[in-house]
């Protein structure tokens, strides 16, 4: 079998491989060549994936969308001449009849469509809880939203019913369900975001009486945004201890291996935290790579290594993130969110993320609430049920990339 993957972000580079890997398990017969379209596609390097043409990252990081001014910085970057070089590639490959995996939005999709080969499509960025839920349209969406009938606009819809599309799978059920409403081949295999989140470091558990709160602070991957959203968590973190006394505390913090830890220690230190170097790791989750933050009885691990560990042993997340955000609402777990200042978690994003994952995330207007909310959360329990239903509905079932893979192979 000979597979192109096209994807348009990490995250959908991260999707593409764990389908590769599925079909590896699956099949000796497998000729898998690669096209990052956003980033230089780490994923695929690290899973020793060729790939067939120049990828780059662009200085917006693939947010054109949200602002101009990135747009054009993009095209100073060269991003005219990436796109037709990239274009060139696809459409050459696509006359050895292979099958495409486009993951992501519109951009995957389209390059697909323009090779002349079969492809299929892992629709990562789009779903009906945008404009609506099982019960109907949501307040916001317009009445021009409602008359074109889906999130997915029409001419996407085109290529998604193209006689070269061989299959759409969607990011959870109800999208499914309203895709094949026009006739499209969309399969609710569950979502591949949900797959392989393994613990990568021991996750110790605490005895009832003596557990500790735990949260989870996710800063985004971006430079600088990341930086300028993780003073903003700071100022979160430190209400939370101030005011919640009587509770034991423990805040992980997974950064992106891509950036420097030195612009997330300084403020730590600025701010009162004294690095652990005396003794062993003292949080549940137990990584020796890790480093270890401490003021009083308060622990804060800082991670580069062990992401899903953090993820699986958290009670709650305060988060400025995409998917690591929805990653940890789809284990059922409630997220507290506020605006930064961009280019990616503005308020619009934030707005549009509350839209996606429904109760599951609770959006305030600045740090100092996050607090309140914390203690509205857990005097709750019925809430915390409803929260965890919705996130696994909302995110769909793991296993995705293996029925993913199962698919392509009947081809």
């Amino acid at each position: 079998m000979k597979l192109l993957c096209l994807s348009n972000g990490h995250g959908e580079d991260v999707i593409a491989v764990r389908v590769i890997e599925a079909l590896r398990q699956k099949t000796q017969q497998l000729e898998v060549v690669a096209l990052p379209i956003v980033g230089d596609g780490t994923a695929y390097h690290r899973s020793s994936i060729p790939i067939i043409a120049p990828a780059k990252k662009m200085p917006s990081g693939g947010f054109i969308y949200m602002d101009a001014r990135e747009l054009w910085r993009d095209v100073r970057g060269g991003l005219i001449a990436l796109t037709l070089a990239q274009l060139k590639a696809v459409r050459r490959w696509g006359k050895e009849r292979g099958m495409i995996l486009a993951v992501g939005d519109i951009v995957p999709l389209l390059f697909a469509w323009l090779s002349q080969t079969n492809y299929t499509f892992v629709g990562t960025a789009k779903s009906e809880y945008y404009l609506r839920n099982e019960v109907g349209w949501l307040p916001k969406t317009s009445v021009w939203e409602r008359k074109l009938g889906s999130v997915y606009l029409p001419w996407e819809r085109c290529l998604l019913k193209h006689r070269r599309c061989q299959g759409v799978f969607p990011r959870d059920e109800l999208t499914t369900n309203i895709l094949q409403k026009f006739h499209i081949q969309a399969y609710n295999f569950g979502n591949p975001m949900m797959d392989g989140l393994i613990p990568e470091a021991l996750i110790v558990e605490e005895l009832e009486t003596q557990r500790s709160l735990r949260v989870l602070l996710l800063p985004g991957s971006r430079s600088p945004e990341a930086e300028r959203n993780w003073e903003l968590i700071l100022e979160a973190v430190e209400n939370i201890i101030i005011r919640e006394t009587k509770r034991k505390l423990c805040f992980f913090a997974p950064i992106a291996p891509s950036l420097d830890l030195n612009p997330f220690c300084e403020p730590l230190e600025a701010r009162g935290w004294q690095l652990n170097t005396t003794t062993s790791p003292s949080t549940p989750v137990r990584d020796e790579k890790g480093l270890e933050f401490y003021q009083g009885m308060t622990r804060l691990l800082l991670t580069q290594s062990a992401y899903h560990s953090c993820l699986l042993a958290s009670d709650l997340a305060i988060a400025m993130a995409g998917t690591a955000t929805e990653q940890f609402v789809g284990l059922g777990k409630p997220v507290i969110t506020f605006p930064g200042k961009g280019p990616q978690y503005t308020y619009r994003f934030a707005e549009a993320q509350t839209r996606l994952l429904g109760a599951s995330v609770i959006l305030v207007k600045k740090p100092s609430q996050v607090v309140e909310i914390i203690r509205e959360l857990f005097s709750d329990p019925d809430r915390l049920q409803l929260i965890a239903d919705n996130g696994k509905r909302r995110m769909g079932v793991n296993n995705a990339s293996s029925r993913i893979a199962e698919h392509l192979l009947t081809f």
